[in-house]
């Protein structure tokens, strides 16, 4: 596929379990620490997607574990098994908003921070642990630990010299998508807008290495291999003064990715939401954060810090949503 091979597999992908292992009624709340509602809603929905929740209650991490220090693996492994294993109906995140500053530079404590900064920081943390005591690890290799297994997936991005037609392909591994939405009214139509082809001209003129020289061409990233979990991010951010798209985008329940695939030919690849983030505020630099999770018993709860509420499907699909969470 012009994607070179991993020299190793840092996880096995058949022990991935994407069905919950064990059925129960959802766990605690999240205690607000001051300004960390940013962070409950992503501790939430990491606890609530199934694969990532199974190996971390499994304890297979802490037991190899060798890591001095700060290790986000071991972490979310303890609040993980805290949040869905205790019978307490509030939990205090207090390891994670501790260690805040190993997990992104940015963050600090009695701030407000950005959900989606937080959980691209969070999966970074996770990744970096799950290479640690693994040196030398090529480029392929790093996109088998069980965090790129389970949200990991790769970009095509073909671009197209409009002088001559030469082809130029180059792949990149992603973990979650950001997607414009000034435009689009709902996530399909997003999508769509993602895979559609761009036009580089001007001053984005790329050089074609048939004619050797700086030339117009045409840019067309599309999803070539699917992550078992898609995340995705409705870019609410007008510009950058903090004014936010506050429209509603219209997400479903089912999600099918064939379309925005490099290879549109073949069975549908479908996706079934299993948790989404919401920003209220009218702007993005102030506001709250409150996310919806499907747990482990099929029912879906708004969970708003410590409160955990039961609501239903019409209720979740009606929102001013910011991150999607879907599972294969």
């Amino acid at each position: 596929e012009g994607m070179a091979l991993p020299q190793r597999i840092l996880f096995p992908p058949e022990e991935i379990c994407m069905d919950w292992q064990q059925r129960q009624r959802p766990g605690a709340g999240l205690c607000n620490l001051g300004s960390t509602c940013y962070i409950n809603v992503i501790l939430q929905c990491l606890t609530y997607t199934p694969p990532l929740a199974n190996y971390l209650l499994s304890r297979d991490h802490s037991q190899l574990c060798h890591q001095q220090g700060f290790c986000m693996m071991c972490i979310m492994e303890a609040h993980v098994r805290k949040v869905l294993r205790s019978s307490a109906n509030v939990i205090w995140p207090r390891a994670v908003v501790r260690d805040l500053k190993f997990i992104g530079e940015e963050f600090e404590p009695d701030m407000a921070g950005d959900a989606y900064e937080f959980l691209r920081c969070a999966l970074e943390a996770m990744q970096r642990a799950c290479l640690s005591g693994s040196s030398d690890v090529d480029i392929s290799s790093q996109t088998t630990t069980i965090i790129h297994q389970i949200f990991g997936g790769f970009l095509k991005s073909r671009v197209t010299c409009l002088r001559c037609q030469a082809v130029s392909d180059s792949y990149k591994a992603f973990l979650h998508v950001l997607l414009d939405i000034k435009a689009p009214s709902s996530l399909t139509k997003a999508l769509e807008n993602f895979v559609t082809p761009k036009n580089l001209d001007g001053k984005y003129c790329l050089k074609c290495s048939k004619c050797e020289k700086k030339v117009t061409t045409s840019k067309r990233v599309t999803v070539h291999r699917v992550p078992k979990v898609f995340t995705v991010c409705l870019e609410r951010a007008a510009d950058h003064t903090g004014r936010k798209i506050s429209k509603i985008v219209e997400y479903p329940e089912y999600l099918d990715l064939r379309p925005y695939m490099s290879d549109t030919a073949g069975e549908p690849l479908l996706y079934s939401l299993y948790a989404l983030v919401v920003h209220s505020g009218d702007t993005c630099l102030d506001g709250h954060f409150f996310c919806y999770t499907k747990a482990s018993n099929g029912q879906w709860y708004k969970m708003d810090d410590e409160s955990v509420d039961n609501c239903g499907i019409h209720a979740v699909l009606r929102q001013q949503a910011y991150l999607l969470f879907y599972a294969r």
